[in-house]
């Protein structure tokens, strides 16, 4: 199944997230062995060049890069910590994120994860936001520019 593509059936969430980020890469990963086939968590990578915001709860790749996002089945959005906590209940591992329902616990959480999504490009040595989204426009537009008919 391509990393874009989504089981029309039972997926409880989809998650945005970044194929070109290591650190992401681990996560998700980790996630879909503890996923382990039955298709609860959609992955989408946004960094692939057919990713396509209106499939995907209308977050644009600019927004996706800057902070982690979950569609729900019926359309919300999800964002921060409680992308995280929500994909964790639905494997079976709730526990992991529980603390982060408290309200201070929870500011505190999406505060430092704030934090982290900041520098997240930098600590993987990658350029900063506005340059990854520019380079992307410009091969989208080369792609459309560039086209050999």
């Amino acid at each position: 199944m391509s990393s874009l593509s989504t089981k029309t059936s039972d997926w409880k969430i989809k998650l945005l997230y970044d194929g070109e980020c290591p650190l992401c890469v681990r996560e998700v990963n980790f996630l879909k062995k503890r996923d382990a086939g039955r298709g609860l968590v959609a992955f989408v990578d946004i960094a692939d060049e057919n990713y396509n915001p209106s499939a995907n709860g209308g977050v644009d790749f600019e927004t996706a890069m800057g902070r982690i996002h979950a569609v729900l089945p019926d359309g919300t959005l999800v964002k921060n910590v409680e992308v995280f906590r929500r994909i964790y209940e639905t494997l079976g591992m709730g526990w992991v994120y529980a603390v982060t329902k408290l309200p201070v616990i929870g500011a505190i959480a999406d505060f430092i994860y704030g934090i982290w999504a900041d520098w997240r490009l930098a600590l993987t040595a990658r350029p900063n936001l506005a340059t990854v989204v520019r380079e992307r426009q410009e091969r989208a537009e080369c792609t459309e520019r560039c086209r050999i008919d």
